[in-house]
């Protein structure tokens, strides 16, 4: 589908950094940037930008905080129309630490939020907005998120808030398509003067499907991963998308290329997509969190169990 307001933003060494505590090397990370520059791709998210304070460089990859400074070695020499960006999580960030941007490689910072968050994820895009970044507010787990408290926040988002984009994060890969497009539609209903984006979980393999009815939809900003890279069963695949949209501004050729040098051999160390403990969390709805402890124990293979654990009470 070709369709010129479309902007596909690859999320690769943020959400992947979820895999091995952000702690990829800068020549990996280089290899990402140039890959996707090659390929025409919008943007690239290329961490978090959390505070110091509340947690240690020793336990942490670069990318947990991104450094200016760290970034611009990354970017250097390279042409390229890819811009940067940052995630910051509700009360993680100190906003002190984040330059205006014009002292600044980064293009655009977003804001996950939870809906109980709302006031607290307005208040900082509408400070990085003024400091003069793009913006956009992602509203994590979705699924869990009640109708009334949903319609309420995006009224807020609406009409007190700066971000160019709102979010539909499927955070727990739990989303079918029916529900995917009732939300874009519920978004787009109240959100007169915002664009809506989607960041879609593979928890049950649906994350490149739910993306498309998203698009169907008018859904603008796509989120994605190269090789579905991202924390337990990943994310849409940033080469599926490219494929999809048969837009001529987007070469997919380098993003093959990079699958191939760079995430053939990633697999041998990191695991992540579709396994049968994850797409039972996506299956109830929960947080991936218990799916990951279990591939990390001597029963990561007792599928069964693992999901009777998690009925629990609701278990006859």
């Amino acid at each position: 589908m070709f369709r010129e307001k479309i902007k596909v933003f690859d999320c690769t060494i943020r959400d992947g950094g979820l895999c091995n505590n952000h702690d990829f090397d800068d020549r990996f990370v280089r290899a990402v940037y140039k890959a996707l520059s090659e390929a025409g791709v919008d943007y690239m998210e290329i961490g978090y930008k959390n505070s110091k304070k509340l947690f240690s460089p020793k336990d942490f990859g670069k990318w947990k905080f991104c450094d200016d400074a760290d970034i611009e070695k990354i970017i250097e020499g390279i042409e390229s129309k890819t811009k940067i960006s940052v995630m910051v999580d509700v009360d993680r960030v100190d906003i002190e630490d984040v330059k205006p941007k014009k002292e600044s490689p980064v293009d655009m910072i977003r804001v996950a939020s939870y809906v109980k968050d709302i006031d607290k994820a307005i208040f900082l895009v509408n400070h990085f907005a003024d400091k003069g970044y793009e913006t956009t507010v992602n509203i994590m787990a979705i699924s869990r998120a009640l109708d009334n408290e949903l319609t309420e926040a995006l009224d807020q988002r609406e009409n007190e808030c700066k971000a160019k984009v709102i979010y539909i994060v499927d955070s727990f890969g739990e989303l079918y398509q029916e529900t995917a497009e009732f939300l874009v539609k519920k978004f787009k209903s109240i959100l007169k003067t915002k664009e809506i984006g989607m960041h879609a979980h593979n928890n049950q393999q649906l994350a490149f499907g739910n993306t498309i009815e998203a698009i169907i939809h008018n859904v603008n900003f796509l989120d994605g991963t190269v090789y579905g890279l991202g924390r337990a069963a990943g994310n849409c695949p940033l080469e599926l998308l490219i494929g999809f949209l048969k837009n001529p501004k987007f070469d997919i050729r380098p993003i093959l290329d990079l699958i191939s040098n760079e995430f053939v051999p990633l697999r041998e160390k990191l695991e992540w997509g579709y396994i049968i403990p994850y797409a039972i969390t996506g299956i109830l709805d929960e947080h991936p969190k218990s799916a990951i402890a279990l591939r990390n124990s001597i029963k990561k293979e007792n599928y069964r169990e693992f999901y009777e654990s998690l009925l629990g009470d609701d278990l006859d």
